[in-house]
């Protein structure tokens, strides 16, 4: 039952909100609160305690936090705070920074990959999709969900608490 859990619901909700955020600019408060819930039910079926699970919540009380700092500048958008933060408390203290470096690695290529398909002039065909037609708009910003979801799928299987129970299935 773990297995299946954990093979479905974070990669699932992962995938899920990165294709959303690419193709409409908005990550659905229902994949961060799964993402939440999904913790607290597939961390103690792993044989994570109370202790952990505190640590975990803080974790991602604590990037929520920052999230919402970064969110009230304009730097980032309120789905992909809430979506970090529901990330961060899967990854937890011990891979939370290596998490964070990888988001960032990956979103600043993703910035820089829309910056220079924005300079190339869009193929006539393709301006009648509407999601792809958007991402070539300069006032589009960027879909960081995408980078987010990213590195959580990259490194989801190097979580220690994962990955102790999936080596066996």
């Amino acid at each position: 039952m773990f297995e299946l859990l954990a093979l479905s619901v974070f990669p699932g909700a992962m995938a899920f909100a990165g294709s959303m955020d690419l193709m409409t600019m908005t990550i659905p408060n229902r994949i961060s609160i799964a993402l939440v819930i999904g913790f607290f039910i597939i961390a103690p079926l792993a044989g994570m305690g109370l202790g952990g699970l505190a640590l975990h919540a803080a974790v991602g009380a604590g990037v929520l936090a920052v999230g919402f700092f970064m969110f009230a500048r304009g730097w980032i958008g309120g789905g992909d705070a809430k979506l970090l933060a529901a990330t961060s408390l899967w990854f937890g203290l011990e891979k939370l920074g290596e998490f964070l470096m990888l988001t960032v690695l990956l979103g600043g290529g993703l910035s820089l990959a829309l910056l220079l398909y924005r300079l190339m002039p869009l193929a006539q065909p393709l301006q009648r999709i509407g999601w792809i037609a958007r991402l070539h708009r300069a006032d589009c910003g960027i879909p960081y969900g995408v980078a987010i979801a990213g590195a959580a799928l990259m490194l989801y299987p190097s979580i220690p608490w994962v990955a102790a129970h999936l080596i066996s299935f």
